[in-house]
């Protein structure tokens, strides 16, 4: 008997232990962090210094995240004055059929001075890349699918890049090469940050923006990230070099296969460009 109340005690302590974890996991997925650093672009030309990028990535709009909690995301990124909002994929979890209009409304919100970029994600794949593209397109916003946008202040240019999903897609660095001009800063964005060995490989980007990895989703004290998708390689979330690219990893948004962060709360990332100094 007195073991049987031993077994019961610890069943119910660790029932209530897995309970408070995941209610406090699922409050920290709904406290978005806005992350503010500076960046130095080696090839960043004078009038673009202080340029205010502001990168979002992973919403997975779906069972976890909806059209409404989205909406107040674009809100406050709207809210902190961007000139240009750069959107890394994976809008979407599994399926937009549904809230197709929903969505398209919800991201018309969204307002930067020189507009929003995108690229997808895998899981957009999932969902149906044309339909995905469908709705960031009716929503204003430029998709860069294998393609390059320029950006001008005079005579001084800043390039957009955007790569196909590497997993479900079919990148072609091959084609943005042969539309990038040989002058400017240029910055990528490739949904997988594994993809930066390949871009710094090139020598012609300054700078590769991703998401993807979450940050792992849930991190613990001393262990660290217990998963991670695939293409992330070392490169888990934060800032990191390779080779002469500055590579920056947004830790998203949504959620995938459970509703919980821990010691990982969503990221909004607010970039702001330098040139050289001197």
């Amino acid at each position: 008997m007195a073991n049987g109340r031993r077994y019961r005690t610890a069943l119910l302590g660790a029932a209530a232990l897995g309970a408070t974890a995941f209610a406090y996991g699922y409050c920290e997925s709904r406290q978005v962090e806005v992350v503010e650093l500076e960046l130095e672009l080696p090839r960043l030309a004078p009038a673009f210094d202080g340029y205010r990028l502001v990168q979002i990535s992973d919403s997975h709009v779906g069972p976890w995240l909806s059209c409404e909690t989205l909406r107040g995301i674009c809100e406050r990124v709207s809210a902190l004055k961007p000139d240009l909002i750069a959107f890394t994929g994976d809008v979407v979890t599994a399926t937009c059929r549904r809230i197709s209009d929903e969505l398209t409304a919800v991201l018309h919100t969204l307002r930067a001075w020189d507009g929003v970029v995108a690229i997808l994600g895998n899981h957009d794949y999932d969902a149906g890349a044309e339909r995905v593209r469908g709705v960031l397109r009716d929503a204003g916003i430029r998709v860069l699918y294998n393609a390059v946008h320029t950006l001008r202040r005079g005579e001084d240019s800043l390039h957009l890049a955007g790569v196909d999903d590497v997993i479900e897609g079919q990148p072609r660095l091959d084609l943005v090469l042969e539309q990038l001009p040989e002058d400017g800063a240029a910055i990528l964005l490739a949904h997988e940050p594994g993809y930066a060995d390949r871009a710094a490989e090139t020598g012609r980007f300054d700078l590769q923006l991703s998401g993807h990895s979450h940050g792992g989703q849930v991190r613990l004290p001393g262990i660290g990230t217990l998963y991670l998708p695939l293409q992330v390689k070392d490169y888990v979330m934060g800032q990191y070099r390779a080779g002469q690219m500055i590579l920056y990893v947004n830790r998203g948004l949504g959620t995938v296969h459970l509703p919980v962060r821990f010691l990982c709360p969503p990221e909004i990332t607010v970039l702001t460009l330098r040139s050289p100094r001197g």
